[in-house]
């Protein structure tokens, strides 16, 4: 199976909500309260399923680089 594209959800978002002030529209989301629900609310209206792990490849990086800290801190005891 080839890799999956990805993406951050909050980057979709935030495309869509520029394009919508680029139209002169004033959009908002979870007017109170955090706006992760309707965020996914608006991914899933679009055909994009929200994942909580974000972008993996970000992710993976991220992991790597946690773990390349960690051997340098004990090996350097």
């Amino acid at each position: 199976m080839a890799d999956e594209e990805t993406y951050n959800p909050w980057t979709i978002v935030n495309l869509v909500f520029h394009h919508l002030a680029e139209e002169g529209l004033h959009p908002t989301l979870g007017e109170s309260g955090h706006p992760g629900e309707p965020a996914a609310a608006l991914l899933r209206a679009l055909g994009i399923a929200p994942a909580a792990e974000g972008h993996n490849r970000f992710t993976e990086e991220v992991r790597h680089h946690l773990a390349d800290l960690r051997a340098t801190m004990l090996d350097d005891r």
